[in-house]
């Protein structure tokens, strides 16, 4: 197996398209992270780590920006505009039939142009975003009274910070391998492992080791389901028909299609907290309202929803939603029994056409009950582990682990499609 690796590495670094691909991923998240460094003027340091500390929304919300909100970069948002943006195309599908036939039907120009429509969407929602965090943190004593230019001139900033930064992850996606933005989240959790060891290290004490230990145990737990969910598979036993053309019989051949147990990967996680964060956000936003009726109001759906088996609950029921959503919009059983009819394929015992696309929907629905289930349990184990030690990143850490495992596992599996490729 390890001889099996080093091959593969060597054809990677040997494949000059390849490596470039790697190499501009790697460019592109450098320039991601300096970019993450440049913070927005006026920032009162002392009030933003007093803001920041024992935070669970922000810490969660800071997952979303890469790490760009700790330090109030002008990426602060990162790509969490682009995120809501396409969590509101992707529900748009539903009702409307146009936008789904665009999405599902008319292949990689349709899918293109869905995408641009994500990335108009994502402007005005990058415009908003900026103008309630900043008011927010304003509000919080972070940032001086900002009148008139100077507010616009930092909103201007941070909208157009998101937006670059949704430019880069487009550029991943198409010069690089793999997605874009759930790179650049990646890139974020992984830059502040060197802060949080540090800390772990200063803060140690020695009567903490059985916790630290049990932490250890339910990171190997997720990190091992994640990495046997993702990758199990329910293969579908196919048979082409013979065909004969002249003196040659073509077809006869016995195949399977594979169905994952979790189609959608990491999308339902990230969709499941860009939900989550979003009423937190417009919450803290009114809590300070000078009108009495709206601050209570927003203090009292604050703390529901911050209330920890509540949190816990909306957490494990979107994840477990998504999943559902996003395998039904991106895997249509109709289009694949279409495909294999005109292939002249079957499954052998089911009548091909309707009857096929039934049977392979009926397949991917209990397959699908599997992956979200596990993906709902692994999201809130970690919340669990807070409610019993009362520590807060282990729920910030929790997540951020489970869409980093995800992560890695997707970027693993195009590189090695693009190895096989080449192979051929």
């Amino acid at each position: 197996m390890l001889a099996t690796f080093f091959n593969k590495l060597k054809l990677v670094v040997a494949d000059k398209g390849l490596r470039n691909r790697i190499l501009f991923i790697f460019a592109a998240l450098v320039l991601f992270r300096m970019l993450a460094n440049i913070p927005i003027p006026g920032i009162d340091a002392l009030a933003l780590e007093q803001f920041f500390a024992n935070n669970q929304f922000l810490g969660l919300l800071n997952i979303f920006s890469g790490g760009g909100l700790a330090n109030l970069s002008i990426v602060m948002l990162g790509v969490g505009p682009y995120i809501t943006a396409a969590i509101i195309m992707q529900l748009l599908t539903i009702m409307s039939p146009k936008l789904k036939a665009l999405y599902t039907e008319e292949g990689e120009v349709g899918r293109k142009k869905f995408n641009q429509y994500s990335r108009m969407l994502t402007v005005p929602l990058a415009f908003a975003q900026a103008f309630g965090f900043l008011t927010l943190l304003e509000q919080q004593g972070i940032l001086p009274d900002l009148v008139g230019f100077s507010f616009l001139t930092n909103v201007l900033i941070v909208a157009a910070g998101s937006i670059l930064l949704m430019w880069i992850g487009e550029l991943i996606t198409e010069f690089g391998i793999g997605n874009g933005v759930s790179l650049i989240i990646f890139a974020g959790i992984v830059a502040t492992l060197p802060s949080t060891v540090s800390q772990l290290l200063f803060t140690f004490d020695i009567s903490q080791i059985p916790l630290y230990a049990g932490f250890f145990l339910v990171a190997l737990v997720i990190i091992a389901g994640v990495v046997f969910v993702t990758e199990a598979e329910r293969p579908i036993p196919i048979t082409y028909a013979k065909r004969v053309r002249g003196m040659k019989v073509y077809g006869g051949i016995s195949t399977y299609l594979p169905l994952r147990v979790n189609q959608a990967g990491v999308i339902p996680i990230i969709f499941a907290l860009s939900l989550l964060l979003f009423p937190q956000m417009v919450l803290n936003f009114f809590i300070n309202s000078t009108n009495t009726i709206v601050a209570s109001v927003s203090s009292f759906l604050l703390d529901i929803i911050s209330n920890g088996v509540v949190y816990a609950a909306i957490y494990f029921m979107l994840v477990f939603l998504f999943t559902y959503f996003y395998t039904a919009v991106t895997f249509d059983p109709n289009a694949i029994s279409k495909n294999l009819q005109k292939s002249g394929a079957f499954v052998p015992g089911v009548r091909p056409g309707h009857t096929t696309a039934e049977y392979i929907g009926k397949i991917l629905t209990r397959i699908t009950l599997v992956g979200a289930l596990f993906l709902g349990v692994i999201a809130v184990l970690p919340l669990g582990m807070q409610a019993i030690t009362g520590i807060t990143a282990l729920a910030i850490g929790g997540t951020a682990l489970l869409i980093a495992v995800s992560v890695v596992l997707d970027l693993v599996r195009r590189i090695d499609a693009q190895v096989s490729i080449r192979e051929y």
